[in-house]
């Protein structure tokens, strides 16, 4: 299993957003610049974040772009399912059923095991997905840097702040 960059990015960006939560938050050029990535890409991540309930905001490079709820209520699955799809990651094709040794499909009435087992190994994820939500991603992250990263972030982050007006 690999995770897109799009997912990555975006939990990066609803990360910094999660402590403005609710009425501030930061351009999609604040956004891109802050984590040193593409504009143009960061901005599709955020439309993303955005069709799905993320986000608000947007309209360019100026756009102001906020949490559209409180971080508590954002989990790392809404936002892999924002940039990714909610689509299974595995999808058996009933592989079994072909070459000169293939099962007949009536006999193929109760699940295959092996997709039977991607399934319960995909619902583990997502589940353990679920647990985390914003504030306690931004604890985490906090724990590992240091007091310097931290209000140098912050410094950073008031700089580029904007208002909900």
């Amino acid at each position: 299993m690999q995770i897109s960059k799009g997912v990555e990015w975006a939990a990066h960006a609803c990360a910094v957003l999660a402590p403005l939560w609710p009425d501030r938050g930061l351009s999609l050029a604040a956004l891109a610049e802050f984590h040193g990535v593409p504009a143009p890409y960061m901005a599709k991540q955020m439309q993303a974040l955005a069709q799905a309930g993320i986000v608000k905001g947007g309209r360019g490079r100026s756009g102001f772009y906020a949490l559209a709820k409180a971080p508590a209520e954002i989990t790392l699955l809404d936002i892999l399912k924002a940039i990714d799809g909610d689509e299974p990651m595995f999808r058996c094709t009933e592989i079994r059923q072909n070459g000169p040794c293939g099962s007949k499909p009536e006999d193929c009435r109760l699940p295959c095991s092996i997709a039977a087992g991607f399934a319960r190994a995909e619902a583990a994820y997502r589940d353990s997905l679920a647990r985390v939500d914003l504030v306690t991603l931004n604890r985490s992250v906090a724990a590992q840097l240091g007091l310097d990263k931290i209000m140098s972030a912050g410094a950073w982050v008031a700089e580029n702040l904007r208002s909900r007006q």
